[in-house]
């Protein structure tokens, strides 16, 4: 497909075990949802414990530029069919609680990291829609009308399988292009691709940083926790 090689990737990164999909299956290249969330299934399987998204969308806050990046605080399905359709999986329950679905700690951690960088962020609701084709502007204005900031073809149904199996997710969007004001700007997968290429080394930067962050964190708590609760040697 392309602009996505599917490529699975094992290795580290400042020393921590990740799993990498380079591409990802989507809904409206005819895939079903089980199919396009079954690599979340795997990775829950493998023992992952956070999930790290990433997607170029479309921006549609006027306050956005192509090239931002926008962490993704929430978001809004528009997808026909819903991932969790059908017999529920054990990992998760029949009704599943979307209060906080982006992890509010790794927002938090990212958003130390960006000012630390001097990397410019945005915040924002990303819209999930089918696809293939780029939004009409009438679609545009009405996504953003129901609170949207940016939308874009995938993410929402494997962050919602996701938090379904307990996983924490953080999520970017790379603002490709802009779309829903009066005047009207036009699209080409090119010039998407181009902007998300230009974003991604800042992308890549705060997700590294966070990675490494997060395990330091956890160590300290671990060690905390022993020291608060020393194990007890039986004779």
């Amino acid at each position: 497909m392309e602009g996505h090689s599917g490529k699975l990737i094992f290795g580290k990164l400042g020393g921590v075990d990740i799993l990498a999909m380079q591409g990802r299956f989507h809904f409206y290249e005819g895939y079903s949802m089980k199919e396009v969330t079954f690599p979340v299934r795997v990775m829950y399987e493998l023992g992952i414990k956070t999930l790290f998204v990433s997607n170029a969308a479309g921006g549609m806050n006027d306050t956005f530029r192509v090239g931002d990046l926008m962490i993704i605080t929430d978001h809004i399905n528009f997808f026909p069919e819903h991932p969790l359709r059908g017999k529920n999986f054990p990992t998760g329950p029949r009704f599943p609680d979307m209060h906080e679905t982006y992890d509010q700690k790794l927002i938090k951690l990212a958003t130390e990291i960006a000012r630390d960088k001097k990397i410019r962020v945005k915040y924002g609701i990303y819209v999930g829609v089918q696809g293939p084709t780029f939004e009409t502007p009438a679609e545009y204005k009405m996504y953003r009308f129901f609170g949207g900031d940016a939308v874009g073809m995938s993410t929402v149904p494997e962050v919602i399988v996701a938090h379904h199996c307990g996983i924490r997710t953080f999520g970017v969007s790379v603002i490709t292009d802009l779309g829903g004001f009066d005047v009207p700007v036009e699209v080409s997968h090119e010039e998407v691709q181009e902007a998300a290429n230009k974003a991604q080394p800042f992308m890549t930067e705060i997700m590294r940083e966070m990675i490494v962050r997060s395990e330091q964190i956890e160590h300290q708590h671990i060690e905390r926790f022993n020291t608060d609760h020393p194990t007890e040697k039986w004779k």
